[in-house]
């Protein structure tokens, strides 16, 4: 049997695709299909027909075409971009384009292979939006031929090929002269807060790494991706920015984020630092910055370890600033969610009764003006529970079946979000006094999104209340790791000194509502669980200080009400113990 020669010819490859498709399908998904069918037939295919293209593949939002003539090849690029450039449809799509000249292996039916394609989709990929960037090839073929100019972008190193690249990105006069700055309008920021995660740079020597730098982002993109109160750019869009220097605004405009989060991956010996940032896009300031440390053998958990404290500091740092941002806006101006982010603000203002109320009066409001709106609901229904741990809560049928509906209603509304299934779950466990419901719905939250820190910390009151401390212990440590300076961590300190007391560890749970005290010294849960747990050990005149202080904060709580303002505990001794501390620390009966 004869072998079988390979087929090589010299070809030049013109590589395209979509800028942001991902993230354009997510915004609207039959539109932007609709508009890039369209321009396939009505401008792309027509003008590969004109300049004797050869289409050899497709995707989703690109294709790879052959062309037997560099200037052929430019012509039509430089065409089908003047006709995007002036508007060549609604919706504004831009396409990256990169020309190479090369050998090129011609397979039996007929597809191309090599690395005169891998350039030209390299040189794609490092492609200002609505640019073409060329092979030096190509250039010494094309330049002073046609009426547009090139800018040297110097020696490229691709990825997978083995020697540099000259590249040359492609400017010039008449209605090509913009490529990069008119190419319609930047993408509308959505409804929600918003953000992408660019590929971590690979620092190290080792090429390796980078397997382990791209796993991190799609490790981070995902979890983000449970938090339904953002909007998370999908993986494909964001890594079009791999290996290009690009400022975060240009990001932000171009993908339609507020926020981005950069980062690197440095390999040394048998360990390896993971840095990471998050960046407003509109200004360019920086809302939170980390690094974590780690060895090579433990390269998986070191991993998972990155993702969880990364997504539980930017989901709480993302919302801060987008209250931040709603208190300024102008009242007339604001929609059902920019209300909802005020009636947040409120909200964390933990244990201030005015706060709590005009809270609850916001998300009403926003529930007017959007009746669907889950969150809204879940945090209504959330604030009843504010009221009844602060003794602010008359516990009258009313009040109860109100902080009833609103649950139910978010949950009908978004039973598959796990924010809402928690503060939902709260309110129904506490409020309502359904635990059972209650803690299967939190429980189901961290099924969907275990880097909710705010489910952990609720998890831990609940199995508390089942009777099991110490894995209520488990469950606020893993609350405060993910949230270690958060809005909650005044409870999580004491909602830990719980589960040590009905363990008989009085000073420890001393300790841990002292540290709560700190930060808010009229925290009631604190202040109670002190009293108790310093009366018990035997410290009964400091004891005797924080009752009265929890009675100048709560002057009707009794022992005989205790039960009404404490979670629906199941095991009665619990209650009694609890009832026992606080009667010894000189609360009356």
């Amino acid at each position: 049997m004869t072998e079988q020669r390979v087929q090589r010819r010299l070809a030049v490859i013109l590589a395209a695709d979509v800028v942001g498709y991902s993230a354009l399908l997510q915004r609207a998904e039959e539109a932007t299909y609709a508009e890039f069918e369209r321009l396939k037939r009505e401008l792309i295919a027509p003008s590969l027909s004109r300049h004797e293209g050869r289409l050899i593949k497709t995707t989703g939002d690109g294709a790879l075409v052959e062309f037997a003539s560099p200037l052929a090849a430019m012509r039509c690029a430089v065409e089908i971009q003047d006709h995007l450039a002036s508007g060549g449809g609604p919706l504004g799509l831009r396409l990256r384009v990169g020309l190479n000249l090369g050998d090129v292996i011609v397979g039996q039916d007929g597809d191309l292979y090599g690395d005169g394609i891998t350039i030209a989709v390299r040189l794609e990929g490092i492609t200002d939006p609505g640019g073409i960037m060329i092979s030096d090839k190509v250039y010494s073929e094309v330049e002073g031929k046609l009426d547009v100019g090139f800018e040297d972008r110097g020696e490229q190193q691709l990825k997978n090929i083995s020697k540099p690249v000259r590249a040359y990105a492609v400017v010039g006069a008449g209605a090509h002269s913009a490529p990069i700055n008119k190419l319609g309008a930047p993408l509308s920021l959505p409804n929600k807060p918003s953000i992408a995660v660019l590929p971590f740079q690979n620092l190290s020597s080792d090429p390796e790494q980078e397997y382990f730098a791209d796993g991190m982002v799609e490790e981070i993109t995902t979890a983000l991706s449970r938090f339904k109160a953002l909007f998370v750019i999908a993986r494909n869009s964001s890594f079009t920015y791999k290996g290009r220097a690009v400022e975060v605004k240009q990001v932000g405009r171009e993908l339609g984020v507020r926020y981005v989060l950069e980062g690197s991956v440095r390999k040394a010996a048998n360990r390896v630092r993971i840095t990471g940032q998050l960046i407003d896009a509109a200004t360019g300031a920086h809302l939170w910055a980390d690094r974590f440390d780690g060895g090579l053998g433990d390269i998986f958990d070191l991993q998972d370890q990155v993702t969880e404290r990364v997504v539980g500091a930017i989901a709480p740092a993302v919302e801060i600033a987008e209250i931040e941002r709603a208190k300024y806006k102008p009242t007339e101006s604001l929609d059902a969610y920019a209300i909802y982010l005020r009636g947040l603000a409120k909200f964390y203002q933990y244990g201030n009764r005015l706060a709590t109320t005009e809270a609850l009066r916001v998300f009403n409001s926003a529930i007017e003006l959007d009746p669907d709106f889950a969150l809204a609901y879940s945090h209504a229904s959330h604030c009843y529970a504010h009221a009844k741990t602060n003794g602010w809560f008359s516990g009258t049928a009313n009040e109860i079946a109100e902080a009833s509906r609103l649950a139910q209603r978010a949950l009908e509304l978004g039973k598959d979000d796990a924010s809402v299934l928690c503060g939902s779950g709260w309110a129904l466990a506490f409020v309502v006094r359904d635990l059972g419901v209650g803690t299967g719905l939190v429980d189901r939250a961290l099924m969907l999104n275990s880097n909710l820190a705010e489910a952990w910390r609720c998890s831990g009151w609940m199995k508390n209340w089942l009777g099991d401390p110490k894995l209520a212990i488990e469950h606020f440590a893993h609350a405060m790791r993910l949230s270690p300076l958060g809005r909650w961590l005044v409870d999580i300190q004491s909602g830990i000194a719980h589960p040590h007391f009905f363990l008989g560890r009085y000073d420890e749970a001393a300790s841990w509502a002292a540290m709560a005290l700190q930060d808010n010294p009229d925290f009631q849960a604190g202040v109670r669980i002190s009293a108790a747990s310093n009366a018990i050990a035997g410290r009964t005149g400091e004891a005797h200080e924080t009752v009265v202080r929890l009675q100048r904060l709560n002057p009707a709580l009794r022992v005989s009400n205790l039960k009404h303002v404490l979670g629906p505990y199941r095991r009665v001794e619990d209650l009694a113990r609890y009832e026992e501390g606080l009667r010894k620390a000189g609360l009356p009966e």
